[in-house]
């Protein structure tokens, strides 16, 4: 559990105390690739440390999968907009890798927040980094070219584009994937 812990002091210090407090809290899980977090349709039951692995986010609109966001090591998954009103969720979060994860339950973040000594700061400071992301991706995709857009994607993601099948990378930046082979073709030319 030590990245969930390091993932953790991103944003907080912690104590001896607080570590501890933590690792009752969480509990590990592996998922095989392929494998659903979560699917749309059912409710966020738990936040996610990736420990290892990597996942996207999806919607499906008129039958085809719409990559809306991926998450990678040391970071946190979770549908916010299911999981904090316990409703059901409009996503999918799929594992695009074996992963190693740990989670940590609706009942348990309450927990977390009252006997971690920063723990609601931490809640504070996630959910605010989660809203400038959401943010700065829907801006991106109303103001961007495709280009702009990829090269945000490789600057967001620089270690996993090799991880990841392109039509994936394509669906994120909102073009076929045709669009984004012109497009890293055009790149490749400029270096």
């Amino acid at each position: 559990m030590d990245l969930l812990i390091e993932s953790i002091r991103r944003y907080i210090p912690l104590s001896e105390e607080d570590e501890a407090i933590i690792k009752s809290l969480f509990r590990e899980q592996q998922l095989e690739k392929g494998q659903h977090l979560l699917e749309a349709g059912n409710v966020c039951k738990n936040i996610i440390c990736i420990g290892l692995g990597f996942v996207r986010y999806y919607t499906i609109i008129d039958g085809e999968e719409k990559t809306t966001y991926f998450n990678k090591e040391g970071e946190f998954v979770c549908d916010y907009a299911s999981f904090l009103p316990q409703m059901p969720s409009q996503i999918n979060i799929q594992a695009l890798e074996n992963c190693l994860l740990y989670t940590i339950s609706h009942s348990n973040i309450q927990l977390f927040y009252e006997q971690v000594k920063h723990g609601e700061k931490f809640g504070r400071l996630a959910l605010e980094e989660v809203y400038i992301n959401l943010i700065n991706q829907v801006r991106s995709l109303y103001n961007d070219p495709p280009e702009i857009r990829y090269q945000l994607f490789l600057s967001r993601f620089p270690d996993i584009g090799q991880r990841v099948p392109q039509y994936y990378i394509a669906s994120y930046v909102g073009i076929k994937p045709q669009s984004l082979s012109r497009i890293r073709k055009r790149l490749t030319g400029k270096h």
